[in-house]
């Protein structure tokens, strides 16, 4: 009998301790809308902008070599299509240059630099970048390379590092990243087809809706017999003003809606 009374209180003792293992599982599904809500609760970088917009005005730092600080380069006309369509926005950098096509405009801020190698740039933007903050980078650079050297996977881990950094130091910056424009220099620029097709694919693979990379395709419908000077690098005034419209197709797609 005491061996019958023993068992009956442990098939007790079990069932009781059993019932908690009931409860503990049924609140497993209870904690997946709580992370699946945190996750949908991540501005993305248009709100970002949106947000800045209604307190100041979005900066833009045009980024890259001669061709972004040249005095035909699209920083001119792209600033005039952007005021044009009265969205609030300005450049920002420590370099300034004019276009003698548009005198009203003044001294256009950026930070492009004749001759220099995106290599050059992944170093300076370390010295400028903390400086500014900018909202939007502007980044055409691969070009002052050598085919035979084989430049194109430094190109694009330098650039990689670039986009890394202004990242780390302004988690919201949204960066429009050009597939380059071709040259007639060759065999020197050969490798730029190459390059433009691996700076597609690390924009996809970097590119997320609350840190944006930005594809902009500068090569596509860019005749260099037609759009650059005699040197076949640089753009002449149409080259210029072809690529100010690339940019401001993508950068409509971003900004806030004009004032």
């Amino acid at each position: 009998m005491r061996a019958l009374m023993c068992a009956a209180v442990l098939a007790t003792q079990v069932a009781c301790s059993a019932e908690p293992a009931k409860d503990t599982d049924a609140a497993v599904p209870a904690e997946a809308p709580k992370a699946a809500q945190v996750e949908k609760q991540t501005p993305s970088v248009k709100d970002v902008l949106v947000k800045i917009a209604t307190k100041r005005d979005i900066t833009i730092m045009p980024l890259g070599d001669s061709i972004t600080a040249g005095p035909l380069s699209y920083r001119a006309k792209l600033l005039k299509l952007l005021k044009d369509a009265d969205y609030g926005v300005q450049y920002e950098g420590s370099q300034a240059g004019g276009n003698p096509n548009y005198p009203e405009l003044g001294n256009l801020d950026h930070e492009g630099y004749g001759g220099k190698t995106i290599q050059f740039l992944v170093e300076h933007i370390k010295e400028v970048y903390p400086v500014y903050g900018s909202d939007i980078v502007l980044l055409h650079a691969g070009h002052n390379q050598f085919a035979d050297q084989g430049p194109v996977p430094g190109v694009v881990e330098s650039t990689r590092q670039i986009i890394e950094y202004v990242r780390s130091v302004n988690p919201n910056v949204v960066v429009m990243l050009a597939q380059v424009i071709p040259s007639g220099k060759l065999p020197k620029y050969s490798y730029i087809p190459e390059l433009n097709e691996e700076l597609g694919k690390l924009a996809a693979e970097m590119d997320t809706p609350a840190q944006r990379v930005a594809i902009v395709n500068m090569a596509e419908g860019w005749d260099w017999r037609a759009d650059t000077t005699d040197d076949l690098v640089h753009p002449t005034r149409e080259g210029g003003e072809k690529m100010a419209q690339k940019w401001f197709g993508a950068l409509v797609k971003v900004l806030p809606t004009p004032r």
